[in-house]
């Protein structure tokens, strides 16, 4: 099952994981303390930028019936909308830029392109999910509803489908987000269901409304006798920016090492547990400078979750130190190429959509979702060698730390060796049984041949006695 217990889990003691949390605070009140105009500027050129690009290609667009023309229009618009729904829409409605007090970039004010409402969003996202990070039953991004992430989960058929299911959503991750939030909102706000001209209903429908008629009306209108292919840009650039938001999310939230926990870990979670609990319920992805521009930098997702509200610009600085944090306490630090952390997301999508009983491994054990039970009945090899300082295990040659980290890679050692050595058994017993049925097929074979030769015996005996009958026969005809 998923994680009960975090302080078990991660090999930290009580006092480790406060000290933890105390060392995350000062990593937050040293950004807070150094915000400024380095950092507004930075907002402020990127809305430029990414205005000045959808400017540029709705402008191309109206030559889009010329095919270059088309894909130059289309390649700048699909930008321009990755740039705002990533840096911007998501990014300001996070609140990362409030402290600036600009009411134009500010969290309550930005209304993003997309086909779901930011205040919306910012209810079920901001708290809903950055509360309650894969906690099971809590945390509603948690496949989003539709996809089956953990094998906690109990299988029904309708996992079967899941696969197609993945596909559409990602093709369509603006209007599954968008329903998804909605679904929430009139859950948060108790709005029963048949009442259709609620709050949530109306406020949904206007973003509906706004977003096609700009995007399908609007703007193919403005482009006269180029309309239909203006449309089909449009259309495009939804696609585009839609696979790339579901791209950027899923390598950050369910490759395999992003955890999963039970609801019983809230119970007197206190904030160092809850940075703890985001660290390891998160994931990386390696990328340079354009492509941690174009993700939102939620290719930094562990720095994301630990501190939503610090501005992304600055969490190349801060995920430097997070990582020298997991290295002092012997954390894992989940990260891999965005094309490794999304085949092991897709593998998790796919292996999932059967019932458990065609899995090999069990919720404790399975490489998308760990527990503190991975480690029960296993002795995990050098652990002889490392001395227990107070309840905390260090090398004594090195003085280096033994927590999670360590723990994991011994255990997948002996887990590895176990399995070989269970297959190694699994051939011999193969072998003996080949042995075996060799062995009675030979002697099926000799007691075939044996009473094949008592039969030939038999017969000629039988051949014998009838001859000599029929010549007392004929001696007696004759007589």
């Amino acid at each position: 099952m998923a994680i009960t217990d975090i302080q078990t889990f991660s090999h930290l003691t009580a006092a480790d994981i406060e000290t933890l949390g105390q060392e995350l605070d000062s990593i937050r009140r040293s950004v807070e303390l150094s915000r400024g105009e380095r950092d507004a500027k930075y907002i402020r050129r990127t809305i430029a930028a990414q205005r000045g690009l959808e400017v540029a290609g709705r402008a191309v667009l109206f030559g889009s019936r010329n095919r270059w023309a088309w894909l130059a229009g289309t390649a700048l618009l699909s930008v321009a909308k990755i740039i705002e729904n990533m840096e911007l829409g998501h990014n300001i409605s996070h609140g990362q830029w409030d402290w600036m007090n600009d009411p134009e970039i500010h969290s309550t004010t930005w209304e993003w392109d997309q086909t779901g409402p930011s205040s919306q969003w910012r209810r079920a996202h901001n708290y809903s999910h950055h509360t309650y990070t894969n906690v099971l039953g809590k945390d509603e991004d948690l496949g989003f509803g539709i996809l089956r992430m953990t094998r906690d989960e109990e299988w029904r058929p309708i996992h079967l489908v899941q696969p197609l299911a993945n596909l559409l959503l990602a093709a369509t991750f603006e209007w599954g987000i968008a329903l998804h939030d909605w679904s929430i909102e009139k859950e948060l706000t108790n709005t029963p269901r048949r009442e259709l001209l609620s709050a949530p209903n109306r406020e949904f429908a206007r973003k509906i409304a706004r977003q096609v008629s700009k995007d399908f009306l609007l703007y193919p209108a403005l482009t006269g006798p180029a309309w239909k292919s203006t449309l089909k840009a449009n259309a495009t650039a939804n696609l585009v920016r839609n696979l790339w938001a579901y791209a950027v999310i899923f390598c950050g939230h369910f490759p395999d090492g992003a955890e999963k926990f039970t609801i019983e870990q809230l119970e007197g979670e206190t904030q160092a547990e809850w940075y703890l609990r985001q660290m390891l319920g998160s994931a990386n992805f390696k990328a340079g400078p354009a492509m941690a521009f174009m993700s939102g930098n939620l290719c930094y997702q562990i720095e994301h979750h630990l501190f939503p509200d610090l501005p992304s610009n600055r969490y190349p600085e801060v995920a430097q130190r997070v990582r020298e944090l997991c290295d002092k306490y012997d954390l894992p630090y989940t990260t891999g190429s965005l094309g490794k952390q999304y085949l092991l997301a897709f593998r998790t999508i796919h292996k999932l959509a059967l019932p458990d009983r065609f899995l090999k491994r069990t919720a404790d054990d399975a490489p998308e979702t760990s527990s503190e039970r991975k480690f029960a009945g296993i002795t995990l090899p050098n652990t002889e060698r490392w001395a227990d300082n107070n309840s905390v295990l260090t090398d004594p040659e090195t003085g280096q730390r033994r927590g999670l980290r360590s723990a994991l890679h011994e255990a997948k050692i002996v887990l590895e060796e176990k399995a070989r050595h269970e297959k190694e058994v699994l051939r011999e017993a193969k072998r003996a049984l080949k042995d075996k049925a060799r062995q009675e097929k030979e002697l099926l074979r000799e007691a075939k041949n044996a009473l094949q030769e008592k039969a030939r015996v038999e017969q000629a005996a039988l051949r014998q006695k009838t001859e000599r009958a029929k010549g007392f026969r004929l001696h007696l005809r004759r007589a």
